[in-house]
């Protein structure tokens, strides 16, 4: 039987399974709406179609277009499937006020993915558990969530919602750089006869030089995002600068294995005084501490911001539009960033992920839904090889093709067609993540890799020549061989290690965010001569903190983790 034909059948099979799906509100299981009896056709009855549905799915991380998932072609033929469509609606705002707003009134979407607000909704209840309707409905969730459900479970032992970086199958690295690094248009790099970057006097040198050789331009040497929960990517650069990976809120000792806070240490202080050098120099974009996370977006494909630090999943969507920008007229991949493995003082550096599993985000079930079993029904039919491959790849003959040994890959036409505007009309943008889904680095059953762009056949062919000159450069063929292997961490990431809504842990971290978003802003802008007396009023402030306490129960978290991975 070929793929097709087995892609045609679970299709058929989907429709009749939704079309018999229970309405489950956390009490009885009870026939949904315009289902038909599952012995229609043995009784010789005409079977009833599936009835359509929309369900209502806020994203909370996201930054897109709200529409429905039935406009775009794989929302479309997933509907096809299980008669189901999803009314998304994505994050315009403030995190926290929006999502206060829906406890307050005890009103909420279908579903939802409530980010760094996810405690939150974890403590009003928001979310129903899982383990019923996965149990009854969810034979893809058990095999694809299976080997994680003692992590995904919550205190009182049940699943309220489905993270996102399950690993499948065979792990496969990423060529590229979708982690955090230090970036810079790569039009800097050239003009400086491409130097080998890896301070970060050496980058702050290279961004002052350009930016006073081209004082035509009125650029912005840095800007730094700290728009809501997005703060940390100003507040975690002391830990890739001291060469530790995102581990949150601590550094972990590679040797005892003890979790410490670097927030108030030596490395965020070395970090905020650069940033104060840089400022007082008339290079730091003073808008930085009040520009929301669009304005920051808008900012970097304008052409004036010489560089930043950031994760590439972050500001993707502008890199994206640089390099749509690229394809049209190569003279704009001057403006293309470029990831660069900055440490203080050129020490090894761990920007790349390790594998890990981060269990306190990911997509739940609202009170609010009206049919559950439906939805869970809609979720565990995306979690087939076949529609794993519909919402990376596409479709065959469209978006991929496969060689005469089974290898998918994309032709350049193909390639050169998937630009910003065609992710969204086609899907990828609303489909590729914050689903249920195979997570990065995961690989099909016959080796190919579920992510397109971790396919080494892709990756290449979707380099430009801007892209091979600059990567020659530098003496390698990937983004991620500019980068040191990422160290093997059992526990990684510990920021994924769940905290319940008012306990010590996650009440130290609010009160840690609330000193470090009022003090950072006066530590960069203040006079170089008032540093270190705002620097004392910061520590005091944070010293009053239990921070002993954190790092304790961090410290115990890690190593339990430790002793589970062996």
């Amino acid at each position: 039987m070929t793929k097709r034909l087995l892609f045609v059948c679970l299709a058929a099979f989907m429709i009749f399974t939704a079309a018999c799906s229970n309405n489950n509100n956390g009490g009885e299981a009870k026939p949904s709406d315009g289902a038909s009896s599952p012995n229609a056709a043995a009784e010789g009855e005409t079977e009833k179609p599936v009835e359509k549905v929309t369900f209502s799915y806020f994203n909370g991380v996201a930054a897109a277009k709200d529409t429905n998932s039935n406009e775009t072609t794989i929302g479309k033929m997933l509907e096809d499937q299980t008669g189901v469509n999803f009314k998304i609606e994505h994050l315009v705002g403030d995190l926290n006020t929006k999502i206060g707003t829906m406890i307050a009134s005890n009103a909420y979407p279908d579903v939802m993915i409530p980010d760094a607000a996810i405690d939150k909704i974890l403590d009003a209840g928001a979310f129903i558990a899982l383990d019923e309707l996965i149990e009854q409905y969810g034979p893809n969730i058990k095999r694809v969530y299976g080997p994680y459900f003692n992590q995904m479970k919550a205190a009182d032992g049940k699943i309220y919602f489905l993270p996102f970086s399950n690993t499948v199958g065979e792990y496969i690295p990423d060529p590229n750089i979708n982690q955090g690094a230090f970036w810079v248009q790569r039009r800097v790099l050239k003009e400086a006869g491409y130097p080998k970057i890896k301070t970060l006097d050496e980058y702050m040198d290279l961004i002052k030089n350009f930016v006073e050789k081209h004082k035509d331009e009125e650029l912005t040497g840095l800007v730094s995002l700290t728009h809501d929960w997005r703060f940390f990517a100003t507040s975690n650069p002391p830990n890739h600068l001291a060469g530790y990976p995102n581990d949150g809120n601590v550094i972990v000792d590679m040797t005892t294995f003890d979790a410490k806070t670097y927030a108030a240490d030596d490395n965020t202080k070395r970090w905020l005084q650069k940033l104060n050098e840089i400022n007082a120099a008339g290079l730091f974009d003073k808008a930085s501490f009040v520009d929301n996370y669009d304005q920051y977006l808008a900012k970097l494909t304008s052409h004036k911001v010489v560089g930043f630090f950031d994760y590439g999943w972050q500001f993707s969507n502008a890199q994206n539009a640089l390099k749509d920008a690229a394809k049209q007229d190569p003279t704009q991949d001057d403006f293309v960033y470029f990831p660069l493995p900055v440490t203080f003082d050129g020490q090894k550096d761990q920007y790349l992920d390790p594998p890990g599993f981060v269990k306190n985000r990911g997509m739940g079930i609202t009170v609010s839904a009206k049919d559950p079993a439906r939805i869970i029904q809609y979720l565990d039919n995306l979690l087939t090889d076949e529609n794993q491959i519909l919402q990376k790849w596409g479709i065959k003959g469209e978006t991929y093709e496969v060689d005469d040994k089974g290898r998918m890959y994309r032709t350049a036409e193909q390639i050169a067609k998937i630009d910003e505007a065609f992710n969204e009309k086609f899907g990828f943008k609303y489909y590729s993540w914050n689903w249920p889904l195979y997570g990065n680095g995961s690989s099909l059953p016959d080796g190919n890799s579920v992510a397109p762009g971790l396919q080494p056949e892709v990756f290449q062919m979707s380099l430009t020549d801007a892209d091979k000159e600059i990567l020659g450069k530098y003496g390698v063929k990937t983004y991620s061989e500019m980068f040191a292997a990422p160290d093997d961490r059992p526990w990684y990431p510990s920021w994924g290690i769940p905290k319940e809504q008012g306990s010590e842990q996650q009440i130290w971290e609010t009160k840690k965010d609330e000193i470090t978003k009022k003090y950072f802003p006066k530590l960069v802008l203040s006079k170089p001569a008032d540093f270190e007396k705002v620097w004392t009023e910061y520590t005091d402030a944070f010293g009053k903190l239990d921070t002993a306490a954190y790092e304790k129960w961090t410290t115990e978290e890690v190593k339990k983790l430790i002793e589970a991975a062996k």
